[in-house]
């Protein structure tokens, strides 16, 4: 087994985690797609709002780099689909819940 490939997706996932914290924690609402500062109404909320779901993207794509690392390859890859059905589901979520904070 190549450990390339669950090190880049822990790369990924901490290069994600990066930037939830840099919009939860120090209000660099500019990283987020779309934002418009003129709509928005409540700054800080929709950094925690968004910030919190990036960082659940973050501990998601750790979480697929570790079973990455730690699967026997048997040709099923059962968890990618988990992924990729939980990375709409917070999206959908993010993109729905930022709307509340503009006006």
């Amino acid at each position: 087994m190549s450990i390339a490939q669950p090190l880049s997706i822990i790369g990924a996932g901490l290069f994600i985690a990066v930037a939830g914290v840099l919009i939860k924690y120090f209000g660099y609402t500019n990283l987020i797609a779309g934002y418009d500062p003129e709509k928005v109404t409540d700054e800080e909320g929709l950094a925690d709002f968004v910030g919190t779901r990036v960082l659940a993207l973050a501990a998601l794509t750790l979480a697929v780099g570790g079973v990455e690392y730690v699967a026997t390859s048997d040709g099923t890859s059962w968890y990618w689909y988990a992924y990729v059905g939980l990375v709409v589901v917070i999206a959908v979520w993010m993109i729905r819940g930022a709307q509340r904070y503009q006006s």
